[in-house]
């Protein structure tokens, strides 16, 4: 048996260029297989969010599948991911299914049993959960038919399974000969190869073998990683598509095209470059906007959209104030050099002055503290999105997860934009992948990898006068953030009490600017964005 795996980079709610972009690829495969499969919800794209809950988008969504099916009417069979009307009179209005097209009409619907709640994820908003047989025939193959989280409930590879239902096991039960997943299952840090570890040890299990097609691109703040594979029964990879890319993959029972999985830094550069290059066009536009301020995070955030959108594409703004060191502007210019990008500098003392000259009666009896610090940064915010409003150019932030943690970041200031492209990288990580970036060569001017890290709005500043050194800072966050352990948890291990106390307070306190941040590419575990749901107002 022949199967197509259509790896596809969807636009979320864009039914036409979805349909098109699947009827390219069915259409395209000479000779044809015995049976396409096409990734969750790849009619719509993933995650579709509340335009689930208008019932006019999920009507034209079936007569698009109908009109899809028409034209695929001398095709193989085809399973497309969409949402479909619950005809029952209770429960959520929807189910996610695959639809199968087959003969130029929607032959079969099958529907997702398990409906993840956590992280990113908020399916039961929408969907009912369904329990019965998702078995078809495709010539002499039984192919029981799961949907993403539907494998991600194995009683013997999990120590808490999430569900009392486990999907693959009824489909073994309905006498299933291949098992085929349907996924749009977002990218983090090292997930792919805990993927394989436990879809190796399902298939190895029911000594089966299994196809699995995922989602590629990015939406919103996600970032989906592709890596369709197809396993054997003995529970070996076979066949792997490509990884942040689109893909066709058309394996057989002897499987198909092996493409390698990437080493750590380089998989994590490919995820920031192809999310950032689907945010910035997928929301409309084609140019994007930085300050440079000469220190890693602007650096880094710059290479990535150079390698995202080309470097005629990016515009770094150079800002300096008084305080700004020569060094910060020359190594801005050479970094700007080495990219091949554009740059302008709008010096910020003039505005500086202003500001003191509006605020001195106001401030008459204070002591200049912060609030003059602050300014700059909000001067700067200011310029750059009038420069964005003026050239139609996205504005993204280049802070960095370490301080959006404990509220090193001033808002309307240096958290103004529309994207924070390392939004979830602690600044560990931001060395560190800045070091990968060099390892063949000079992109990023050795003083801004080798420099302290500064605001530059005070003079001789570095970050370590306000926090702890990264290394601490990150290794506490991470026990926080990712662990969820407590003060008194992390403190066992070893950290400073004060340090740790310290440090927790400064992420319950900053709350209240994470939610006005913009929204960042998720690559942790454990993000700021979409799956972070703490309250803003608390003990």
């Amino acid at each position: 048996m022949r199967i197509a795996l259509v790896q596809l980079n969807p636009r979320v709610g864009d039914l036409t260029a979805n349909s098109q972009a699947i009827a390219q690829a069915v259409l395209s495969l000479d000779p044809q297989p015995d049976l396409v499969v096409t990734p969750e919800l790849s009619l719509v794209g993933y995650p579709p969010r509340d335009l689930l809950l208008q019932p006019a988008f999920v009507q034209t969504v079936w007569h698009e599948a109908e009109q899809l099916a028409q034209r695929l009417a001398h095709t193989a069979p085809v399973l497309v991911g969409a949402p479909v009307a619950n005809p029952q009179s209770l429960g959520r209005p929807l189910y996610n299914s695959a639809l199968l097209l087959h003969q130029g009409r929607i032959a079969d619907s099958l529907h997702k049993t398990l409906l993840p709640t956590y992280d990113v994820f908020d399916e039961d908003r929408y969907f009912e959960p369904y329990v019965g047989s998702r078995v078809i025939r495709v010539g002499k193959e039984l192919v029981g038919v799961s949907i993403c989280e539907d494998l991600w409930n194995d009683r013997d590879y999990w120590s808490r399974p999430r569900y009392h239902h486990d999907p693959v096991q009824s489909l073994v039960a309905q006498g299933a000969s291949l098992l085929v997943n349907l996924s749009a299952s977002p990218y983090t840090r090292d997930k792919q190869r805990l993927r394989e570890d436990m879809l190796c040890k399902l298939a190895y299990k029911h000594r089966l073998p299994l196809v699995y097609v995922n989602q590629v691109g990015g939406n919103d703040d996600l970032i989906f990683d592709g890596y369709s594979l197809m396993l054997n029964a003995q529970g070996d990879v076979i066949a792997r598509a490509r990884g942040f890319a689109p893909d066709i993959l058309v394996v057989d029972e002897t499987g198909g095209r092996l493409c390698a999985l990437l080493e750590p830094e380089e998989e994590l550069w490919e995820a920031l470059v192809l999310g950032t290059r689907d945010y910035v066009r997928k929301c409309g536009f084609r140019q994007v906007l930085l300050g440079l301020s000469g220190g890693i995070d602007s650096a880094l955030t710059a290479a990535i959209a150079c390698d995202a959108l080309g470097s005629k594409n990016v515009l770094g703004v150079l800002m300096p104030s008084p305080y700004s060191s020569s060094g910060s502007v020359s190594d801005s210019l050479t970094l700007a050099q080495n990219l091949g990008m554009q740059t302008l500098t709008l010096p910020i003392a003039p505005a500086m002055d202003a500001y003191d000259q509006i605020l001195q009666e106001a401030f008459t009896g204070y002591s200049p503290d912060v609030t003059e610090e602050n300014i700059q940064a909000r001067i700067r915010g200011n310029l750059l999105m009038a420069l964005s409003n003026k050239y139609g150019a996205l504005l993204l932030t280049t802070g960095n997860k370490s301080e959006l943690a404990v509220g090193y970041c001033t808002l309307y200031g240096d958290m103004s934009g529309g994207l924070g492209v390392i939004a979830d990288l602690p600044k560990t990580q931001v060395y560190t992948l800045a070091h990968w970036l060099n390892r063949d060569g000079t992109i990023l001017p050795e003083a801004i990898l080798t420099k302290a890290p500064s605001a530059e709005l005070r003079p001789d500043q570095t970050d370590q006068d306000a926090l702890p050194p990264y290394e601490l800072l990150d290794a506490i966050l991470e026990r926080h953030l990712a662990d969820h352990q407590g003060a008194e948890e992390i403190i066992r291990a070893g950290y400073p009490p004060v340090v740790v106390t310290q440090i927790l307070a400064w992420v319950k306190r900053a709350e209240f600017k994470r939610h006005q941040t913009p929204p960042g590419l998720k690559v942790t575990d454990r993000a700021f964005g979409t799956g972070w749901r703490m309250p803003i107002a608390r003990a």
